[in-house]
């Protein structure tokens, strides 16, 4: 029997979480093929919405990854991902989803080491987790431009 393998959606910043995949990937550090890179310019640009849509199509965890605060290529956008996220942790209570499904972590592109750590880690966790079955549910439903 295979064992569960957790889909995990990243959103990394362009300016430090990606550049750590990057340098993590320069440096030949493999992480797990189940962790799945969406470069944003911003993490302050990462939706609630955009995260809930990754739930809703099959991941069974999130992480958001965005440069230490202070460091902001755009000045203020981690604040920004930082308030977003505590209103997506109440969201994702409210709808049955573990909070440990969904994370915000602060990388430099100088850290691919702790890029590496954080990816493993979110993978393990969700993996002890289990697959998400409320986001199978959605899945299966109907669109809504077919409903009467």
């Amino acid at each position: 029997m295979k064992s569960f393998q957790p889909r995990i959606v990243g959103f990394l910043c362009n300016w430090c979480s990606y550049a750590a995949s990057d340098a993590a990937g320069g440096k030949k550090q493999p992480y797990p093929a189940n962790f799945r890179v969406v470069r944003v310019m911003c993490s302050g640009r990462i939706e609630p919405q955009l995260v809930l849509k990754a739930f809703a199509e099959g991941a069974d965890g999130v992480a958001i990854l965005g440069c230490h605060p202070g460091d902001c290529h755009y000045k203020e956008g981690n604040y920004k991902a930082l308030r977003r996220f505590a209103a997506l942790k109440r969201m994702l209570d409210q709808l049955g989803i573990e909070e440990g499904r969904l994370i915000l972590e602060w990388v430099s592109a100088a850290e691919g080491d702790k890029f590496i750590e954080v990816v493993r880690t979110l993978c393990d966790k969700v993996k002890a987790l289990g697959p998400l079955h409320v986001a199978r549910v959605a899945q299966d439903r109907e669109p809504r431009r077919n409903r009467l």
